[in-house]
């Protein structure tokens, strides 16, 4: 069972609805190609596709076909690659996490990015946090999308109380950074940070307050009360 077979068969079963396709241009502002999938419903045939290509073929077939289908512009094909292996971060190593990293030269928009930096390399990090180094290479980046996936990546650990230094580290770094993408990543993240330890983080966005866009400052404040608010933002 080749990989190239593998790709066009799961390609042709992700023929979609050509009005959902149109319909999620609204959501880019780059040029997007889409078969007309719903996030649920593809999530939950990749996770059907996954259980039974991985019972007749292993998990190293589900891997290469990830691969295979993340190097193309259709955003569910890339989408489905990385559903495929969503489940399985604990089984996947360190040669699946350099080979997700090179995924990162291929996205094309911030929906490829996301789901691989949320589902496959931010759990990756979390399970072994000596793979947060990696950040701060990213973040010195040409590419925006690695830029973005440090910081981004960064938000599964800091849920769980982690990586408060890395994630100081790397928005020191990206406040200057002019890409709207970028500094929404760099909110997110400290949103969540704030979320996890309000206490701990609003000190801190004190202090990049002057460096900071208000689109960072507004979105990292979202969870907090109006007294926290008031003396970040005023």
């Amino acid at each position: 069972m080749s990989r190239s077979w593998l790709a066009r068969s799961a390609k042709h079963l992700l023929r979609g609805s050509k009005s959902i396709a149109l319909s999620s241009q609204r959501f880019f502002k780059e040029a997007f190609e889409a078969h007309g999938w719903r996030t649920a419903p593809l999530r939950k045939f990749a996770h059907e596709y996954r259980k039974s290509l991985t019972k007749s073929a292993g998990l190293n077939a589900v891997v290469e076909l990830a691969d295979e289908l993340f190097r193309g512009p259709i955003s569910e094909e890339k989408n489905f690659a990385v559903f495929l292996l969503e489940p399985s971060p604990t089984k996947l190593g360190d040669s699946e996490f350099r080979l997700f990293d090179e995924w990162l030269d291929r996205v094309s928009n911030w929906s490829d990015h996301d789901g691989l930096t949320m589902y496959l390399l931010g759990p990756m990090m979390a399970a072994l946090p000596e793979r947060a180094r990696c950040v701060r290479k990213w973040v010195r980046s040409r590419n925006l999308w690695r830029r973005r996936a440090s910081a981004v990546s960064l938000i599964r650990g800091i849920r769980r109380g982690m990586f408060w230094k890395e994630a100081q580290e790397v928005a020191k770094e990206l406040l200057a950074d002019e890409d709207i993408m970028v500094q929404k990543g760099l909110g997110w993240m400290l949103r969540e940070a704030a979320k996890q330890d309000a206490t701990r983080t609003t000190p801190f966005l004190v202090s990049i307050r002057e460096r900071a866009t208000r689109l960072v400052l507004r979105t990292a404040c979202e969870t907090l009360n109006s007294t926290q608010k008031k003396r970040i933002l005023a």
